[in-house]
This record gives structure tokens, sequence and C-alpha cells, in this order.
């Protein structure tokens, strides 16, 4: 065992590689959608890897939503095995952004390092490139100190978190990358001195009203869809979303708003589509004959999954009784149950201790308000000892000027190392 100072004083001393590394991550604007330069990302990291000796391997995912000739799901798994026998720690990153959005002030891409603010800002620099190149740093330094280390290091990024992760982790959960796999740190932004154990649930749905389309002149011979979609929304704020807003979970789901049962009218689309951009003319007078809504309902690790859509389809059916000729349709879109790793697991106890010998201070333990890729690895890969740790905060992920601080990626490598000397050493 290398022990936490000379880890550290490793870690400190490849302070401007790790900076030059999340830099070099942000300036791949790996932009999901459409899942852009996942390639160029992926081999970058190979290149890196396997000039240090690990063992690298690029892994398309075949027809998995998205994935296509133009924007092909590329994930990446390095690998590197010591000379005793011993665990499995994989860290896991996605490598996927999100669409950059308006109100910056710096350039997205330029991943500028203000050293006066210790901070590297660019799009992707919180969610979750700072974590990748923190559990790199980390793992390279504990495999310099410990060249025969017991076990397996694993370091994978992977694609599409942002929209599901169906194109990374779970297509590699499918293929049994880890069977073999005892422990998982996911390194999102959820603070240094904080355990994030799992994740609250979610179902994303559609939900449609239909009407009979007529002449806008002659709507008494119609039937409006938008007008019946206005009676579901009223019916949602007189009873939906305060049954919701009284749901509070045991789970220590941050912020603390979280804690409730929350429901998101994602979209809505009725009547007319929307003209192109050059189109110049008026709408023609039609009465719309249908209406969608999507709703993201996020739910508690205490509800059931057909509890929650129950509750929707019931009250479809309270407004269904009071409006002649209203129809309807709900269309699954998307859904996750809640997922939360037990605190006496072991990768939460070892990295618990490693926090408090870190940072001097006891770790907190939090859940997410929306999923991540854990899920899969529980649900899919059947393994409950995964835990999400990592720098940056987590307000800052998908808002202009997203920046990490250097500083923190600094303690959080310290961290990962340690736990890494902690089950490997």
């Amino acid at each position: 065992m290398a022990g936490m100072d000379t880890l550290k004083t490793a870690i400190a001393a490849r302070r401007d590689d790790l900076i030059a590394l999340t830099q070099d991550l942000i300036r791949i604007p790996t932009l999901n959608p459409p899942g852009r330069d996942y390639r160029a990302i992926c081999d970058y990291l190979a290149a890196r890897m396997q000039a240090q000796g690990w063992q690298v391997e690029l892994i398309r995912a075949h027809g998995t939503p998205g994935d296509s000739e133009a924007y092909p799901r590329w994930n990446i798994i390095a690998r590197h095995a010591g000379g005793r026998p011993g665990d499995c720690v994989h860290f896991n990153s996605h490598h996927d952004v999100v669409e950059v959005g308006h109100g910056w002030t710096r350039d997205p891409f330029a991943a500028e390092h203000v050293a006066a603010e210790d901070r590297i800002y660019g799009r992707g620099a919180c969610d979750m490139k700072g974590g990748l190149a923190a559990s790199i740093i980390a793992a390279e330094a504990f495999v310099a100190l410990n060249p025969d280390h017991a076990g397996t290091v694993e370091i994978s990024a992977t694609a599409d978190e942002e929209s599901g992760g169906f194109g990374g982790v779970a297509y590699l959960a499918q293929q049994g990358r880890f069977d073999h796999v005892q422990h998982v740190i996911i390194p999102e932004p959820l603070h240094k001195d904080r355990i994030c154990l799992g994740h609250r649930g979610v179902w994303w749905a559609e939900v449609e009203t239909q009407g009979r389309i007529a002449h806008g002149s002659m709507p008494f011979l119609g039937d409006c869809a938008v007008r019946h979609m206005g009676a579901v929304i009223d019916e949602m704020e007189r009873t939906l979303f305060p049954l919701l807003a009284g749901k509070r979970t045991a789970m220590p789901v941050i912020p603390d708003g979280a804690r409730s049962s929350t429901l998101n009218i994602n979209s809505i689309h009725g009547g007319a589509r929307e003209p192109e951009a050059d189109y110049t003319g008026l709408p023609a007078p039609c009465v719309p004959d249908r209406c969608r809504i999507v709703i993201d309902r996020r739910f508690l690790i205490e509800e059931e999954l057909a509890e929650v859509k129950a509750e929707v389809r019931d009250l479809m059916e309270r407004v269904r009784a009071d409006r002649p000729g209203f129809s309807y349709e709900i269309r699954d879109l998307f859904e996750v149950v809640p997922s939360m790793t037990d605190r006496d697991a072991p990768v939460v106890r070892t990295t618990a201790a490693a926090i408090e010998r870190v940072l001097g201070r006891e770790a907190g333990y939090v859940v997410s308000p929306g999923t991540y890729d854990q899920k899969h690895i529980d649900r899919i890969g059947r393994l409950k000892n995964c835990i999400a740790y990592g720098p940056g905060v987590l307000d800052l992920a998908h808002q202009p000027d997203e920046w990490i601080g250097v500083g923190d990626m600094i303690d959080s490598a310290g961290v990962m190392a340690l736990v890494l000397d902690d089950l490997l050493g």
C-alpha cells in the first residue's frame, strides 16, 4: 500500500497534467444530441492509456437509440491488471455533454483556465469531464506507485448518459461488461465530500387529447383538443400537483424540494405544426384535433411505478367524466425505478473513510434528484455495490459558464486514489 501522504504527493505533482487533460476533454465537443465526436474522445483516451501500458478496448453500441453511421455510439474501457488476485474497481464516466444553450460569457469549448479562480470553464467541465479527468489521474497515480497491485483497475468513458445511457452503460451491462466487477464509482458532480447512494425514479409519458377537426369559423362543428388539454392541465393544478407535494421520502435527496414527488410538463404541442422559419403566410383556420404534452414524473423509493401511472390515468378519467366527447391516450416513453445503495456496502464504507482521511471531515450521504447511469449497473448489471462520487457542484450542470474547480478535482482524485489503495493496494 502506498499510503495517503504518498498518494497525495503523487497527485499534487500531476496538477498541471490534470488541468491539461480536463481542457483537452472539454475541447472535444461531444454534443448529445446528435452524438458528435464520440470516436474522437475515445481515440484520445485510448492513446493516453495505451502509452502507459493499459489495455484498451473501443466498443460501439450497434443498434442502440441514436446509433448511426453519421453518429456512432462509441465507448472505451481501459484496464490495468495487477500482479496479484483481487477485486475489480471500475470508474465510469459519461463523455457526452448537453447542448450549449444561451447566456455564456465564455467560449464553451475553449476550456479556459482562470488561475485567479482556480477554475476551468466549459460545457461538460462539471458534468462530467472534470470527474473523468480526476478518476484517470487518481488511477494513474495509484498504478505508478503500486504496479504490482491486487486485482484490476478499470476506467470507462461511455456514451449517451444525457439521453438515457442506452448507447453507453446500458449496452455494456447487457454485454456482460460488469459481470467481473466488484466496485463501481461514477464521478458525477456531487461535491468532493458527499457520496451519492442512488437516485429517484422517473416515468416519461406522452399524454394526448383527441378532438375533431373543423373550420375555424365554425368551431362548434369540431371538437378542440387544445381545450381538452387545458382541462387536463387544470385538473393537474387542482389535484395532482398538491398530491405530489405532500409526498416525502426518507431518501436523502438533494436539493430539499426533490424530497417530494415532482412532475414537469416538458412540452406541449397542439393544432397545426410550427411553420418553417422562412414561411411568411398565415396559419390555416382549423380546429385542432390533437394536443399532446410530454410529462416528466420523478418518484420516490416509497412509491410503486404502477401507482405513479395510475394517478395520471385516474386524473384523465375524472376529466373524461366531466367533458362530453373527451378521449385520450397515454403512451409510455421511458421509465426507471429508484436505486439506492446501502450505506454498509463496501464501496460506500471505503469511500467514506477516504473522504474523512483526505478532507478531515465526515462524508455526507445524498441521493440525486435525477437519474444517472447507476440505474443500468444496478438493474441490468445486477451490481448493487455502486455509488456516484466526484468533484463539482451539481447545480452547475447544464448551465451557462459551467466550471470545475481544480482544487476540488485534486481533492477528489486523492479520495479515489485512496479508495484504490484500500481495496487493491
